[in-house]
């Protein structure tokens, strides 16, 4: 038997079911409008590029008011929904009532690994005592900021402060000292090797084979062949795009800081090997994703690309046939889980940080769906110069059979806290002795970091393993992104493992239990003045087996480091 339904006229559903004639969710109040638009000029009304608004809005306001995000919605067509869980989802976006002050400046001391070594938990209490009733500025506790190598380090407003201590912070904001710094204008590239591939002098396939000769691979963290990054989306059909991950957040980590700011074959360096990858892989659209701590990266960055408009527009007439790709600067809003290549360009796309599932890799299916290729700065920064010399030249660079060399971020107990350009294959001893200026005064080595705090820590007696992608996963550990952190006896590998997981807690974007939850649970354990460590064992394992992105996954390294090789530390026998 059929059933018949009948639809009603509208007319009988009048005084039941009234039309709505405003938008729902907050009403768009017409100042709010105005001050949105005009903090937003210039700035095409693109979803994709709803973090650059919120930026706009955040400098402009020092804080998100609930009324401009509205507003902003409204401008980008956008839910109100979407736009509040995207500000809320970046930990440099503070959203506050319409009403609510907030003030001038805002004073972020980094209490990571090698800070805090150096004194920044103090340091931060000291500061919000001397600044306690001064409504026009607050201090607090920030993650990883990039500067290990001049700990304690805070950055106040936009501007980084090396060696922070209360007076420095005080003279600074007395001064209006709170915008970025200036980097010196680095020398230009002349894009040589750009040049020779134009007109034709070395082919793509040159290129390729060039890569391969000099085994370069991914500097990031992962290790992946260049090469083969290269022909897997070179392969794929177009449009085909690129992403440049600068969200350097790992702790200890400031390497790619120091290429870009560096004065000597810097940013513009790096810039002619993203032109070189782009040309060879096919590639039409470019975006650079820089973390947000690096303000004064961002404006070299943004004078280089500038002044390399001109250039490019130049090379186009004289190459018919070669179309520049497009390239855009994007800023990051604090949130280390961006460093992970889905996440970034989920980011790129206006959206929050949340890595993606896989497959599809990125290589197939990155950036608006297409093939992109991800790449780290200091692997761009390496091409023009394996053009140069040779790919043969770069691989005969290491010792102990590894190829390459390799920057190293080197913070904490030595005499030369810095960066290192060093041999593949050196030994942590070798770098500390040879490079590091030794250890500190009255400090003997004790522990260390291989890889940041997803690397683990190691104790002294492995200080004679070389250092490479993959010489130390045997030991539970690797080398990611070189960020080596020496401790000595006045540390203990318990404390720095606690601070390293309070950093993944913070970090962690909250999309999968094991992560979220597990990294909460093992700060908790930690604190115990005896480790469970069957516990922790388990927690571990569940973490890796289930986590969906390499945060959660290599979170317990330190843990697990701690209890393989400083046991004595949370036994409760107290002896090594």
């Amino acid at each position: 038997m059929n059933v018949v339904i009948p639809i009603r006229p509208l007319e009988t559903l009048q005084g039941r079911a009234r039309p709505r004639h405003t938008p729902k969710g907050r009403q768009v109040q017409p100042q709010a409008r105005a001050r949105v638009e005009a903090l937003c000029a210039g700035l095409a009304p693109r979803a994709d590029l709803l973090i650059e608004h919120l930026h706009r809005l955040q400098d402009g306001e020092r804080a998100l008011r609930q009324g401009h995000l509205a507003a902003l919605a409204e401008r980008l067509r956008l839910s109100q929904v979407e736009v509040f869980e995207v500000a809320s989802f970046y930990h440099h976006f503070e959203i506050v009532d319409d009403d609510t002050p907030v003030p001038a400046t805002v004073v972020r001391v980094c209490t990571s690994l090698s800070c805090a070594m150096a004194g920044a938990e103090p340091l931060l209490a000291d500061l919000q005592q001397a600044l306690a009733g001064d409504d026009s500025v607050r201090a607090q506790e920030a993650p990883c900021i990039g500067q290990c190598h001049v700990a304690p380090a805070a950055c106040v407003g936009k501007r980084q402060l090396p060696h922070a201590s209360v007076a420095a912070v005080q003279d600074l904001l007395a001064r209006g000292e709170t915008q970025p710094r200036q980097l010196p204008a680095p020398a230009p590239s002349g894009l040589v090797q750009l040049r020779r591939l134009l007109a034709g002098e070395v082919s793509g396939e040159q290129v390729l084979a060039q890569l391969k000769a000099s085994n370069l691979r991914g500097l990031g963290g992962a290790g992946f062949p260049a090469w083969r990054k290269w022909e897997t989306v070179r392969a794929q059909p177009g449009p085909r795009h690129m992403v440049v991950n600068i969200d350097e957040g790992e702790v200890g980590t400031f390497k790619d800081w120091q290429v870009l700011s560096s004065a000597q074959a810097g940013a513009p360096q790096m810039l002619e090997g993203l032109l070189i990858a782009a040309q060879v892989v096919g590639v039409d659209r470019v975006w650079i994703y820089l973390r947000d701590e690096y303000h004064d990266v961002r404006e070299l960055l943004s004078r280089e690309l500038q002044r390399l408009d001109a250039t490019l527009l130049m090379l186009a007439a004289a190459h018919p046939g070669y179309t520049p790709p497009v390239v855009e600067l994007r800023r990051g809003a604090g949130a280390y889980i961006c460093g992970e290549e889905s996440a970034l360009i989920e980011s790129v796309e206006g959206k929050r940080g949340l890595p993606r599932l896989k497959p599809p890799i990125v290589a197939v299916q990155g950036v608006f769906g297409r093939p992109t290729l991800a790449h780290n700065p200091e692997t761009l920064w390496w091409i023009p110069t394996i053009l140069e010399k040779g790919g043969e030249w770069l691989a005969g660079q290491g010792r102990r059979e590894r190829n390459g060399l390799r920057r190293f971020s080197v913070s904490g107990r030595v005499k030369k806290p810095g960066v290192h350009l060093a041999p593949a294959g050196i030994t942590l001893r070798e770098l500390v002795d040879e490079f590091a200026g030794g250890m500190a005064d009255g400090h003997e080595l004790y522990a260390w970091l291989p890889g940041g705090a997803s690397g683990g820590i190691l104790p002294a007696s492995l200080a004679d393993v070389p250092l490479d992608f993959d010489t130390l996963f045997e030991h539970g550990s690797f080398i990611g992104s070189m960020a080596v952190v020496v401790m000595s006896r006045h540390d203990t590998a318990r404390d720095a493992a606690l601070n390293l997981m309070r950093f993944f807690e913070h970090e962690s974007c909250g999309q999968c239990t094991p992560c979220r939850s597990g990294t909460t649970k093992a700060v908790q354990l930690m604190q115990a003045g005896v480790w469970d460590a069957p516990l922790l064992g388990e927690l571990s394992q569940v973490m890796r087996d289930a986590s969906i992105c390499g945060l959660g996954q290599a979170a317990p390294n330190p843990v697990d480091s701690v209890l393989r090789f400083f046991a004595h530390e949370v036994d409760g026998k107290g002896v090594a």
